[in-house]
């Protein structure tokens, strides 16, 4: 008897364990405005764009330089290179619909073709038709695709461990958790930060580089009130990467491009960069040593350097 009991004790003991650990995990949305108070500041506006209130910041003056953050990421990725480059350039970089402070986009379409239109529609609200146009990861995917289609309005290119060639390799964990049925549903309240920490972390060569503001911050912006869902949304979406439209996409850009890429990025490897630049006739690959994915963010002095001699040159 005292033995069941015990056994019994253990099992409420487990129970009560799991519901605690699960409650920890559990995140409300956070508001927009209580966001704007902490990653809005005077530099920082917003322009009303398919019903989204866009945030950007446009700082500087000279040639136009236009950044393009990646996949759960902000515009803040891009805050050194901002800070160097704004003394001669006039530098936009914006939060792309379903990330920072500008949310989901109303009508559900995470397609590269829709997020091309956006930055289309962008550049025309903020007056830009010739630029330097810099894009990480998704973003690289959304210039490179901009840039065949306006090949006048881009300067020169520059693509920072892009996106839109297969990788032959699983997808990252997260997006699998995205795609699946009720997992993804148990997403959208249970946003463990740990969950961003291993994220950031598969992103990043160098772990001792990841400040806890820095998670903190990819953590807040993921809680932004619509961001879960739309992250869902647009992981659903089929990119059709390797498609033959996309490789003669590739092939088309005249533009002079640079190819920046982490040496040990583990979500859009190293020979994809290899085979882009073998695809781009005008391109040149130069790889950042001991960095992952985000070598703006990561090793942003050495990424820095590499841009500003391309587009000096």
């Amino acid at each position: 008897m005292k033995k069941n009991s015990t056994k019994k004790y253990f099992f409420y003991a487990i129970l009560i364990g799991v519901i605690l650990l699960i409650k920890g995990a559990i995140y409300s949305d956070i508001s927009v405005e209580v966001l704007k108070e902490k990653y809005a500041n005077e530099h920082s506006k917003f322009v009303e764009i398919d019903g989204m209130e866009v945030h950007y910041r446009d700082e500087g003056k000279g040639m136009p330089i236009v950044l393009i953050h990646g996949t759960g990421a902000s515009l803040h990725t891009w805050d050194y290179w901002t800070s160097k480059l704004k003394e001669k350039h006039r530098v936009v970089r914006m939060d792309l619909p379903a990330f920072g402070l500008t949310g989901a986009n109303s009508n559900g379409d995470y397609s590269i073709e829709n997020y091309t239109n956006f930055l289309t529609k962008f550049l025309h609200k903020v007056e830009l038709d010739s630029m330097y146009l810099v894009g990480n990861s998704l973003g690289g995917n959304i210039a490179w695709n901009f840039t065949a289609e306006n090949p006048k309005a881009v300067k020169k290119l520059v693509l920072v461990d892009a996106s839109g060639l297969p990788t032959n390799k699983p997808q990252p964990w997260i997006f699998k958790m995205a795609k699946t049925p009720i997992v993804n549903s148990m997403f959208l309240y249970v946003t463990p930060r740990a969950v961003i920490k291993d994220n950031i972390e598969q992103v990043y060569e160098d772990d001792s580089k990841i400040s806890e503001n820095l998670i903190t911050r990819y953590h807040e912006m993921a809680l932004r009130e619509g961001n879960r869902k739309a992250f869902i949304d647009r992981a659903k979406t089929d990119f059709k990467l390797g498609d033959n439209s996309n490789l003669e996409k590739l092939k088309s850009i005249q533009n002079k491009t640079l190819l920046i890429w982490g040496e040990n990025d583990n979500w859009i490897p190293l020979d994809n960069g290899k085979r882009m630049d073998s695809l781009m006739p005008n391109s040149k690959l130069i790889i950042v040593k001991n960095s992952g994915h985000v070598p703006m963010e990561e090793s942003p002095k050495e990424s820095l350097l590499l841009f500003e001699d391309f587009i000096n040159n």
